[in-house]
């Protein structure tokens, strides 16, 4: 079994072990659109096949150390943090990016400044431009997972307040108040694409 493959099947394990219903509509639909394949960014963090995966299991495994670093200071977020809104919020917050990347061939000069055709991804989102978090929340309501809103807030608001005009800005400090998980998974994000992957 390849390490794409083992990945993949932890994957799957932790999202059916929630419980959740839909939950094979979920994996049947990021199959189709090519998740489990796809890169996590264009020339960043996870800029190969497979790569999304990966992060994504990254900010999962982040994220439950979070968790239980949490708790031991503030026990009464248990019920906000609980495993099964870990895992559908860490494992599923990049959904949006499944169909994003394209392969393509460019020529770019080389080390010694002759050029030659080299293989890279390129952004492609015309096809649903709504926005990152959005999409993938939408995404996985069209595939029928019911997320709570805690989980919402969580996805929608994974990449934190940067770049965010005044009213997006107001809505993420105002979900940040609703829920302990929205923080969690934010930092799971940033330390696993800017610290970890590295």
């Amino acid at each position: 079994m390849s390490q794409t493959e083992t990945m993949q099947e932890r994957f799957c394990r932790i999202l059916r072990e929630t419980g959740r219903e839909n939950i094979e509509y979920v994996i049947e639909d990021l199959e189709d659109a090519g998740f489990f394949t796809a890169p996590a960014s264009c020339q960043g963090h996870g800029a190969y096949a497979g790569g999304l995966l990966e992060h994504s299991l990254g900010v999962y495994d982040m994220a439950m150390e979070i968790r239980e670093a949490t708790l031991k200071r503030r026990p009464e977020f248990e019920k906000q943090l609980t495993p099964e809104k870990i895992a559908v919020s860490a494992l599923l917050h990049d959904v949006c990016k499944a169909d994003r990347y394209k392969l393509v061939r460019k020529k770019r000069r080389n080390e010694i400044g002759v050029y030659e055709e080299m293989e890279t991804y390129e952004i492609h989102d015309e096809m649903f431009p709504c926005g990152h978090g959005e999409k993938s929340v939408i995404l996985l309501l069209r595939s029928g997972l019911d997320l709570d809103d805690d989980e919402i807030y969580a996805i929608r608001w994974h990449m934190g307040p940067w770049n965010l005009g005044k009213e997006d800005e107001k809505y993420y400090r105002q979900a940040s108040k609703h829920t302990p998980l929205q923080a969690v998974i934010h930092t799971a994000d940033t330390l696993a694409s800017a610290v970890l992957e590295r």
